[in-house]
């Protein structure tokens, strides 16, 4: 057993002695242990509190179903010194060396299929994770990857069921070799309750059509990787990264390597007109990598951190992953209109899908023969 897991072991063994409270001393109806922060012991919350937290902008991850001591152990362990818990298996490039390659495939690149899908997104009531709603986004989303996928019959659509209503949905295309490449965003939205209306687009309807662009453009030219490439739409983000938690504890499980993960989410509103790379709480040579890419495919980059738990990044890391998060804009000038009506398709900046679009197809490309 290496020193890592050992530290990660003993951490979380103390952890949950002393950390997790009874449900039996809070309301009945109190379902759900959440974490807002390392130091947080955990609270037991209802599902209305829950989704009031996330519209006041508050971060946190819900554990209730997290049996992992070590991954339990990572949630509890500050940024600062997450460092030495984590195994780093991966040496990436120092430059950008597939521009013969990812350059044709830009040029394909283009907003009319967004448009069209970002339309339909926020044409639902809202995508609440527990919903009828949610529900039929989930199948919508699959069919559309379906049809997508289709231009190449290599490429693989799954449904990852979960506890509650909503799927996340895989899209695989296959390489030479299984280790993985993914990049993720999630498609649930809320607008501070079960039913409120919460259009999503912006928050996270823009990383869905960015990565389904992503998708098309390689679908359509039969791109052949090397590495596995996977593309994720996580349901239950806003309920505490639900969905990818259940992902990235089964692949933790099934024993599968991640060479990169990469989260996409908000990518379609930046008055400042550049990615964003988030610097707390991702794997930093990952993220390393991923700004040489952004770079040398986009331009010039902001800099910002997300805070404990802001996105779905958070789970892949947490399990032992490397994982990175890039945005659309700096967390002190993005959206002001996320969790609320407001997120609507008209607040949405087609040059900035644009630029992730470009990004995240690239970073596939470069990172497909790491």
């Amino acid at each position: 057993m290496q020193l890592p897991t050992i530290l990660a072991l003993v951490a979380s063994s103390a952890w949950l002695t002393t950390a997790t409270p009874s449900i039996e001393a809070v309301d009945r109806r109190a379902a759900s242990l959440i974490k807002t922060s390392p130091e947080d012991l955990g609270t037991w919350v209802t599902e209305e509190e829950k989704l009031s937290l996330t519209a006041q902008g508050k971060h946190f991850i819900d554990i209730t179903d997290i049996q992992d001591p070590a991954v339990l152990a990572l949630l509890s362990t500050p940024d600062s010194e997450e460092v030495s818990l984590v195994a780093r298996a991966v040496t990436y490039p120092t430059s950008a060396t597939r521009q013969s390659t990812a350059n044709p495939l830009l040029a394909q690149v283009s907003t009319s299929q967004p448009q069209s899908w970002m339309q339909t997104l926020c044409n639902f009531h809202n995508r609440y994770y527990r919903g009828v709603n949610g529900t039929a986004a989930g199948t919508w989303l699959f069919n559309t990857a379906t049809s997508i996928a289709a231009a190449n019959s290599a490429i693989t659509v799954s449904k990852f069921t979960h506890s509650f209503n909503q799927p996340s949905i895989i899209v695989k295309i296959p390489g030479t070799s299984p280790s993985l490449v993914i990049v993720g965003a999630h498609y649930d939205s809320t607008g501070g309750s079960a039913t409120a209306r919460a259009p999503g687009a912006d928050d996270d309807g823009s990383g869905v059509v960015v990565l389904l662009e992503a998708l098309r453009v390689l679908a359509n030219a039969g791109y052949a990787p090397k590495n596995t490439l996977e593309f994720h739409f996580y349901g239950g983000e806003e309920g505490g990264l639900l969905g990818s938690a259940g992902v990235f504890s089964n692949y933790k499980s099934a024993g599968k390597t991640v060479l990169a993960m990469l989260n996409q989410d908000m990518a379609g509103y930046s008055p400042g007109g550049k990615i964003t790379v988030y610097t707390d709480y991702v794997d930093s040579s990952l993220t390393a990598y991923a700004k040489i890419v952004a770079t040398a495919y986009t331009g010039t980059t902001a800099t910002s951190s997300c805070g404990y738990g802001c996105s779905d990044h958070a789970s892949a890391r947490s399990n032992g992953f490397p994982a990175a998060y890039f945005g659309d804009e700096p967390i002190g000038t993005s959206s002001p209109y996320i969790h609320s009506a407001q997120d609507a398709y008209s607040t949405i900046q087609w040059p900035t899908i644009l630029r992730h679009s470009k990004f995240v197809l690239a970073f596939l490309v470069e990172a497909s023969f790491i």
